[in-house]
């Protein structure tokens, strides 16, 4: 029985993926639920696992983008599994005629095939280049003076000449040097694109096209987060088996400030604007794919463990490639974190059709002034790009000060003055 499978629906309104990368090879045998092929969608990259077991013929190509439910491959059910040897001839075994027949038979092949190989070996000898002489790259008395006059090197120069000489005509046809070579490489390579890669891009373009999107930046002193952590980090990640990160911070900092500004979790439908009683908060991270945007629903009703435990396993399944496109859809707002890679600003781009996107960058001790002397701090640059559409500057300052003071005061405004009890120690 010839099985022919199908690309299924990866998520609601995906109508095509494109192959990324055959795991198997046109007639293996494959098992049962063996990933086959990786498949990328304009959200995510997916493994396609066989329905059945069987010899596989495979009908797309690498990076031939094809519709959900065409056929990609048959399988061949009635097939026999191989007893573990290779169906296939390696490309540097002898050919078929030396494995059988009597010894004569063989010698005559051998024979036929050497003089192949040394009619070979003549070709490749004849094609090789002239060898250089004393007259390799040497100018003529005319074309050296033409060469002087357009202050051109012989060097950059190739001679047709006799022996390669360099002529008259080739001085008069060469054109001066663009650059100062300086013996390094200079290649370069094209690939095409992931379809997850080419989607992001148009979605970033469409964000800023469609968008009357600003900026607003603050900065946020980080000392009394560097302090709760010092303190209760060790007890926090013994008693819950997770780290106590600054993403569970800036999480619940950042549903307070949208229960204050609610026009920040909001959106534009046509001429309407909808707006949301739940803050699911997408966390932008990079994966081996590209930018992945995992989401982590109801935030308004996690913990500092709740929080840390569900960014672990989204970062954990987006590096191993296993998030779905259910777990990348429908935020109302998102985080960006650049500073895990230095950044120490940056105007972050709208995660469309959301509204806006919190920036966090690096954290850097600099010079503040505290109480009228200078001090040392830990301070972080935020920022806030936003649709000036339907959030106004008085709200979108607003909202990143209450984050600003959610941060900077946070045993009393997101642990409620009980440090123990919200860590849940």
């Amino acid at each position: 029985m010839i099985l022919e499978m199908k690309v299924p629906s990866p998520g609601e309104s995906i109508t095509e993926v494109e192959i990324a990368t055959w795991l198997v090879a046109d007639g293996d045998y494959v098992e049962k639920d063996q990933a086959i092929a990786e498949v990328d969608s304009d959200k995510a990259t997916l493994e396609l696992p066989a329905e059945a077991s069987g010899i596989i013929t495979l009908k797309a190509e690498e990076g031939d983008a094809v519709a959900v439910g065409e056929v990609v491959c048959l399988i061949d059910t009635d097939a026999e599994k191989p007893d573990g040897k290779s169906t296939t001839k390696d490309k540097d075994e002898a050919p078929e005629t030396f494995k059988g027949g009597d010894e004569g038979s063989g010698s005559k092949a051998e024979k036929e095939l050497a003089k192949e190989q040394e009619a070979t070996t003549n070709d490749n000898k004849s094609s090789k280049p002239t060898k250089d002489t004393y007259a390799t790259n040497v100018a003529s008395p005319a074309a050296k003076k033409i060469l002087s006059e357009k202050n051109i090197a012989s060097s950059d120069v190739k001679g047709t000449g006799k022996d390669g000489r360099i002529t008259k005509d080739d001085a008069v046809n060469a054109k001066p040097s663009m650059g100062s070579p300086t013996g390094g490489k200079r290649g370069a390579s094209r690939s095409k694109m992931s379809m997850l890669r080419r989607k992001v891009a148009e979605r970033l373009v469409e964000a800023k096209n469609t968008t009357a999107m600003l900026t607003t930046f603050n900065e946020v002193d980080m000392s009394p987060i560097f302090a709760l952590r010092e303190e209760y980090k060790e007890t926090f990640k013994s008693k819950h088996g997770v780290g106590l990160g600054f993403m569970s911070f800036f999480t619940l900092a950042i549903v307070r400030a949208l229960k204050m500004y609610p026009a920040v979790n909001s959106m534009i439908d046509g001429q309407e604007m909808i707006s949301y009683d739940f803050y699911d908060i997408s966390i932008a991270v990079s994966g081996p794919k590209g930018l992945m945007v995992p989401v982590i629903r109801n935030a308004e009703n996690l913990s500092f463990r709740g929080v840390e435990n569900e960014v672990k396993r989204l970062a954990i399944r987006a590096r191993d490639g296993q998030i779905t496109v259910d777990e990348m859809t429908g935020g109302t707002f998102t985080i960006s974190n650049g500073g895990v890679f230095g950044s120490m600003l940056s105007t972050p781009i709208i995660n469309p059709p959301q509204s806006a996107i919190l920036g966090m960058h690096n954290i850097v001790e600099r010079p503040v002034a505290i109480d009228g002397h200078v001090e040392i701090r830990p301070i972080m640059y935020v920022a806030l790009s936003y649709d000036h559409r339907i959030i106004d500057g008085k709200e979108s300052v607003g909202f990143l000060v209450a984050v600003k003071e959610a941060l900077e005061n946070p045993t009393e405004l997101l642990m409620n003055n009980d440090v123990a009890r919200a860590l849940e120690l």
